[in-house]
């Protein structure tokens, strides 16, 4: 099993983060580009990997009073995840995503994952700030 976690601090309530986090309709904005997610009856979601061109049976939970998004693979068990938001002082949040690949076929390596979670949580502080400025203007 390999593991990996990165963290952001994101000027905006964890609330705010949260919810664009866990908005279902917008995960594209901020996943990995070569991720494209199909909610399906939840928990359940069709994950496509342009990688390995493959669409794979995942689940995804959001637990909002935990502020804590948790996902994986159905049948396969090949990966996990989840993203936690933790309020700081300010009105700032810190965001945490940390995955766990089961199956080393999945895992696309250190660097190749430390780039797309850095990514992501870049995508989702200027989805949030979009989203805070929005509400503000």
């Amino acid at each position: 099993m390999t593991e990996y976690e990165r963290s952001r601090t994101m000027p905006a309530q964890p609330e705010q983060v949260f919810d664009q986090a866990a908005n279902v309709d917008q995960l594209e904005t901020w996943l990995p580009e070569a991720l494209h997610v199909r909610p399906g009856e939840p928990p359940a979601v069709t994950v496509h990997e342009d990688r390995t061109d493959e669409d794979m049976s995942a689940v995804l939970r959001a637990r909002r009073e935990q502020m804590r998004l948790e996902w994986g693979t159905r049948d396969q068990g090949s990966y996990t995840g989840w993203l936690q938001v933790a309020g700081m002082d300010g009105g700032v949040s810190e965001v945490t995503v940390h995955l766990s690949f089961f199956d080393d076929s999945h895992d696309p390596g250190e660097k190749a994952v430390n780039d797309a979670l850095d990514t992501s949580l870049q995508r989702l502080e200027e989805q949030v700030r979009l989203r805070v400025d929005n509400a503000a203007g």
